[in-house]
């Protein structure tokens, strides 16, 4: 799965994507019912057997993408914020799944990821936060995991505070793109022959993200200067390798997300791809990588978790602090 993360230097002030102007109160900087991050969840996870490998995937390839220049990101220089953290003018966050770090980089299953992972920063120290899927994604979104110890659906967390909503107060903008989900804004649990799982969006247990920021990925655009500020990508159970191998996913993320790796250079943005949780180890040791123009091809010694992802993008919009990022440190030692 391709995740690829002052006074605005690098992004228009107004944003092409789905905006909530109605909304001028700042994002809460805390959450109460946030559990302790080293509290790691052993409840049985019916998902974390070997699956079944579905059959080819069925990766689409997207049309070329318009040259039409984005304001975003013009000139294409880095452009930096306090604490020598850049801001780029669109992160694509792909978040892929139960894979170790060493299923991964350095596998010759992954050859195109392990491209990625030599052009910018990996993270040999990268954790997720617990087991199973579901707490993880939550996590990533919103700082906490809200006490949800399980992959069962739906939840409602109701309006706690979250990225999406931070970057909407901000006047910013975020969306969620979901393959294989069935049309804009949908809450099932599943959909799509079974290829879909609410557990991976987690937009949707939230009440104050727009169901317009929940979307299909058909209409993720082949305009790369038209994404939000901030988009999640979930690729399917087969491409996010869950059910699939890592070929398959590896396979799916080169048709998926090169186009864009190459735009994103020349236009000051960015790539986040990480892994929700390992394959059920105590280690919990994840594959991360950042990839783009303000990225240093370089392996980080910092251990990081989804907290530290959350806290730097963040601080790459200065935006308040959510739930357990306040206790985090953002990544640094990897910019340009």
């Amino acid at each position: 799965m391709l995740v690829l993360l002052g006074t605005i230097a690098g992004c228009s002030p107004t944003a092409r994507a789905t905006v909530d102007r109605d909304s001028t109160a700042p994002a809460a900087h805390s959450s109460p019912a946030a559990p302790s991050r080293s509290a790691h969840v052993r409840t049985f996870d019916p998902d974390s057997k070997p699956p079944p490998v579905h059959s080819a995937a069925r990766a689409r390839h997207r049309p070329a993408h318009s040259r039409t220049v984005d304001p975003d990101s013009h000139p294409p220089a880095t452009h930096r914020v306090a604490g020598a953290l850049p801001r780029p003018a669109h992160v694509l966050v792909v978040v892929m799944e139960n894979k170790r770090k060493s299923q991964v980089i350095g596998s010759a299953d992954a050859p195109y990821l392990n491209s990625l992972a030599r052009a910018g920063a990996t993270f040999p120290d990268s954790h997720g936060i617990g087991h199973p899927s579901q707490p993880n994604y939550i996590a990533l979104l919103s700082g906490s995991t809200h006490g949800v110890t399980s992959d069962a659906c739906p939840q409602d967390l109701g309006a706690k505070p979250n990225l999406a909503r931070a970057l909407l107060n901000a006047r910013r903008s975020f969306a969620s793109y979901s393959e294989s989900m069935p049309q804009q804004g949908f809450t099932g649990c599943s959909g799509t022959g079974g290829l879909y799982a609410r557990k991976h969006n987690p937009v949707t247990d939230f009440s104050n993200i727009p169901a317009s920021s929940n979307r299909t990925y058909s209409q993720f655009p082949t305009n790369y200067g038209s994404l939000p500020t901030v988009s999640f990508l979930m690729p399917d159970l087969c491409h996010d390798m869950h059910d699939c191998s890592v070929a398959t996913g590896d396979a799916w993320a080169r048709a998926h997300l090169s186009d864009y790796v190459r735009w994103a250079a020349g236009h000051n943005s960015l790539l986040i791809i990480t892994f929700d949780e390992d394959d059920w180890t105590d280690a919990n040791t994840i594959p991360t990588i950042f990839v783009g123009p303000m990225v240093r091809p370089v392996v980080s010694g910092q251990r990081i978790d989804h907290y530290n992802v959350l806290r730097t993008l963040e601080d790459c919009y200065a935006l308040g602090r959510i739930g357990l990022t306040a206790g985090v440190a953002p990544i640094t030692g990897i910019w340009r």
